[in-house]
């Protein structure tokens, strides 16, 4: 169980409508440097780690959707991300995102911050929910304006070895007003095998604009298998996926590891 928790609910509650109330109205931009459905793991009040998040599209998209845009196919991409426990329920997340070209040209993206808010629950049964805000601002190559925000409700349940988790993400450009607020639903279903080892599937797909989504056979799907492990102690999660539909990457690859740190 966590430690009793420290923000009044009310507040949170009011803050995350606010935001939500904010998203809708605006253009979308659905993040690609890391590809993971959010749980509930958050670092302790005080602790810190960094996570690094390695994604490849081996077969992707090679044309580009906007002026500017690097187009994902043959690119990967490489983005640490700071996380610091600010209390038993929020934390503090920082990015500084990059990519390496099809043609092997190395480019910084741009940065994000973020703040995650997982409420006390039991960690090992029943029923956990957050929400983690981000902001950021990112280059033309990774998005065709630069200040873009995602609002992402977390949601999921233990069920004994079982874990299944969701995510809603609500995501728009804040430097621009350009169109709608797109939406995107994100499950994960996996079983732990032993303490370090689970295995598991992601699912990953866009839903079009808020106001009036698409079909169901439209917008990019994917499906990942996932193992998360620890390998000297140190956290891995490494999944293989592919695209379901004409807009996704036809294949892709990712990888997440985790390096524990502390404040001196």
């Amino acid at each position: 169980m966590q430690s009793p928790n420290t923000v009044r609910p009310g507040v949170v509650g009011n803050a995350l409508l606010t935001s939500l109330a904010l998203l809708i109205g605006a253009n979308a931009h659905a993040a690609s440097e890391e590809i993971q459905v959010y749980l509930d793991d958050k670092e302790a009040p005080g602790a810190m780690s960094v996570d690094w998040h390695l994604n490849r599209v081996t077969t992707g998209r090679r044309t580009p959707d906007y002026a500017g845009e690097q187009p994902p196919g043959g690119v990967d991409r490489v983005t640490p991300e700071l996380n610091l426990g600010l209390t038993p329920t929020l934390e503090l997340g920082a990015y500084a995102l990059s990519s390496r070209s099809a043609q092997g040209d190395w480019r910084a993206d741009g940065a994000k911050v973020r703040l995650k808010y997982i409420a006390e629950h039991d960690e090992e049964h029943g029923v956990y929910w957050g929400a983690n805000l981000e902001v950021g601002r990112e280059s033309r190559l990774t998005a065709p304006v630069p200040w873009n925000a995602e609002l992402k409700g977390i949601v999921g349940i233990y069920m004994g070895p079982w874990l299944a988790g969701a995510n809603l993400n609500l995501d728009r450009p804040i430097s621009a007003a350009a169109g709608p607020t797109t939406v995107d639903v994100d499950f994960r279903l996996s079983r732990r095998l032993s303490p370090e080892t689970s295995i598991g599937v992601e699912s990953y797909n866009e839903l079009g604009p808020l106001r009036r989504l698409a079909p169901l056979n439209q917008g990019s799907k994917a499906l990942f298998a996932v193992v998360d492990t620890q390998i000297a102690g140190i956290p891995i999660e490494a999944g293989v996926g592919r695209g379901l539909t004409t807009e996704a990457d036809r294949w892709t690859i990712k990888m997440i590891v985790t390096f524990p740190t502390t404040i001196r």
